[in-house]
């Protein structure tokens, strides 16, 4: 068996019920058969980035996970379905988006995920909620102090 490795999910939703959908999925990762120790950051919520629709509930989660990447990867999109995520369009808005930020210190690029998450330095709604859980985290790109007081243009507040 593999030794577990600390993954990172982004978790984000803005319709329905978000905050409760949330609670529902991190129960939901907890409970999944090769992940263990899944610890959430607080909620947060953000303006949508890059689209329009109501203001989105964030979080992540870390989790310490014997999954290699594209097994933990097909149990986020099988969680979506499962919590109505449809796809209609580019950024639409959605009851529930999970994206795998970083899987140990996997570095990948596949039709179906790059790892670690191209655009996560990018996102004060990634950066804000993965500090909380894990300060001392340097991505390839810097520091997330660093990196987060770069995108004062994203406002974003904790709930």
């Amino acid at each position: 068996m593999n030794a577990p490795v600390r993954a990172y999910v982004g978790l984000g939703a803005n319709l329905g019920d978000a905050a409760g959908t949330l609670h529902t999925v991190l129960r939901e990762l907890a409970a999944t058969p090769g992940i263990q120790g899944c610890q959430a950051s607080g909620f947060y919520r953000t303006a949508p980035v890059d689209a329009g629709g109501p203001d989105f509930i964030n979080a992540v989660a870390a989790l310490d996970t014997t999954l290699a990447p594209l097994a933990l990867l097909d149990v986020l999109q099988a969680l979506e379905a499962r919590h109505g995520r449809q796809r209609p369009y580019r950024n639409a808005p959605r009851t529930l988006d999970l994206d795998l930020l970083m899987h140990g210190d996997t570095a990948m690029q596949s039709e179906r995920l790059t790892l670690p998450h191209p655009r996560m330095h990018q996102r004060a709604f990634v950066l804000a909620p993965l500090q909380e859980l894990t300060p001392a985290l340097v991505l390839p790109q810097g520091p997330l102090p660093t990196l987060l007081a770069a995108l004062t243009d994203q406002p974003i507040e904790r709930l």
